[in-house]
């Protein structure tokens, strides 16, 4: 069985893009266009890894999206699923997501500057799913 990929991201090209690599590498992608969408699938559909556009057009956000999984009860099973968020705003993980004593944030697993550096999310997801795939590269 191929491990599952919910890719959540507004941006439709850029699902297309990426479901197209990520089966070519032997993953089954399940796309979502909205935070909500993406909420509902990981419940539905239950994902090995979530890739997730940090801001969307639409009410729920990355950062939302981020903060249901890690902290609310209702979503507590799903804690433990690898997410890896993408933002077209070049930063690095620390200066997105800082540390800091007084403030709690969410951090990501993972994080990728768009456009994306292929091998890097290659090696991300085979790290956090494991290896028994086919791969083409």
């Amino acid at each position: 069985m191929s491990p599952k990929v919910l890719l959540i991201d507004d941006d439709s090209d850029f699902r297309a893009a990426v479901r197209s690599l990520l089966e070519s590498h032997g993953y089954e992608v399940l796309e979502a266009a909205s935070g909500h969408d993406g909420l509902r699938m990981v419940v539905e559909r239950k994902p090995d890894a979530i890739l997730l556009d940090i801001m969307m057009e639409t009410t729920v956000e990355g950062y939302g999206i981020t903060h249901s999984l890690k902290h609310l009860d209702e979503y507590a099973e799903f804690r433990s699923i690898p997410l890896f968020m993408t933002s077209s705003i070049e930063e690095s993980p620390d200066e997105r997501f800082p540390m800091s004593a007084e403030v709690e944030l969410i951090r990501p697993d993972g994080y990728l500057s768009k456009p994306l550096d292929i091998p890097k999310l290659l090696r991300l997801l085979e790290k956090a799913v494991g290896a028994g795939r086919t791969t083409t590269a």
